[in-house]
């Protein structure tokens, strides 16, 4: 089968090579999946430069990409939820990436099924971004009625976080470029806040919670609209000690993330506020839940691009140039 790897980390090159190796086999709590598409992500290419390997350290080669939408192929023994023929959808577990490819082997617990409406190419575009939100509201655990602010939500995540947000019936504030309030509104955020012309931080305060997608300069900002005692999930800040806690990592990386994410831990006890950082994992619960979401309004993910897996590196420096107006999609096999 073909599959997209990198041989080596690379800071200067996030160029794949296409391969070709076997079809991976199954063990009993595993299915086959036959890949029809996949999401490309900035993820993909951080991978590439080694820019998570304090995260994950990956072995090489390494067949590269996070989520995708397929069909069973085949299932193990024990797997009870799934048979073939059903089409599927998810975010790979972090140390068995590999979406970039004909076929891929993933645990029953990583996948749902797709939502009847969505199409596969449509499909690939929910995983990365819907269980991102899900988990940041995991972890914030607001209660039913409070504010969340999401930064610059206009983009693919907050097309799944406003109404993941709304669901659970918080009220949901965002910002962004003016052009796009009434896509955002019509998502069912309550307010929309046009950077061009507003900065929230002059007309936001109290906050119960927020969900951090742009790091830098911004995350002080939002510390600041943020209520004494309220907790702010961070996309692209830097992991924490809390962070490699709870991901039981090492002594040594317990220190060093203790070391880089102090600046914003600091900002945070100001107020008694808490600081946590997020790299999303699989999970074919929370997946399930959010087919359910998108299921009652029918949202579509707006697509920005789809190539071909032999354009790959095409589509990876698409992402990685910005200005994406949507997603940026795989198609693998584009046979029903």
């Amino acid at each position: 089968m073909k599959v997209a790897q990198i041989r080596k980390y690379n800071k200067k090159d996030i160029n794949v090579i296409i391969n070709e190796i076997e079809i991976p086999n199954i063990l009993d709590n595993e299915v086959l999946v036959k890949v029809k598409t996949a999401g490309l992500n900035p993820l993909d290419n951080m991978i590439t430069r080694g820019e998570v390997k304090l995260i994950v350290d990956y072995k090489m080669p390494l067949s590269m990409g996070n989520e995708f939408a397929g069909v069973v192929e085949n299932t193990g023994s024990n797997v009870k939820s799934f048979k073939k023929g059903d089409k599927v959808y998810g975010r790979l577990p972090l140390d068995k990436i590999g979406a970039f490819a004909e076929y891929l082997v993933v645990d029953e617990d990583a996948i749902a099924k797709i939502p009847e409406y969505l199409t596969f190419v449509e499909a690939s575009a929910v995983p990365l971004t819907a269980l991102t939100a899900m988990q940041a509201l995991e972890i914030l655990n607001p209660e039913k009625g409070d504010s969340i602010f999401i930064s610059g939500g206009t983009g693919s995540f907050g097309a799944m976080a406003i109404p993941i947000a709304k669901s659970k019936g918080l009220y949901v504030i965002t910002n962004g470029n003016g052009k796009n309030k009434e896509q955002v509104l019509n998502l069912g955020a309550d307010e929309f806040i046009d950077y061009k012309t507003e900065d929230y931080v002059n007309v936001l305060s109290d906050v119960d919670c927020v969900i951090d997608t742009l790091g830098g300069d911004e995350l002080e900002k939002e510390f600041k609209i943020l209520k004494n005692g309220g907790k702010l999930v961070s996309l692209k800040g830097m992991p924490n000690k809390r962070f490699a806690e709870l991901n039981n990592m090492s002594f040594i990386k317990k220190v060093l993330f203790n070391f880089a994410g102090r600046k914003f831990d600091k900002l945070a006890d100001k107020k008694n506020q808490e600081y946590h950082f997020i790299f999303v994992h699989s999970d074919g619960k929370q997946l399930e839940e959010v087919s359910k979401i998108l299921s009652d309004i029918e949202l579509h993910p707006l697509i920005d691009s789809v190539f071909k897996l032999d354009e790959i590196n095409k589509g990876l420096e698409k992402i990685d140039s910005g200005g994406s107006k949507g997603k940026t999609i795989i198609e693998i096999d584009n046979t029903n």
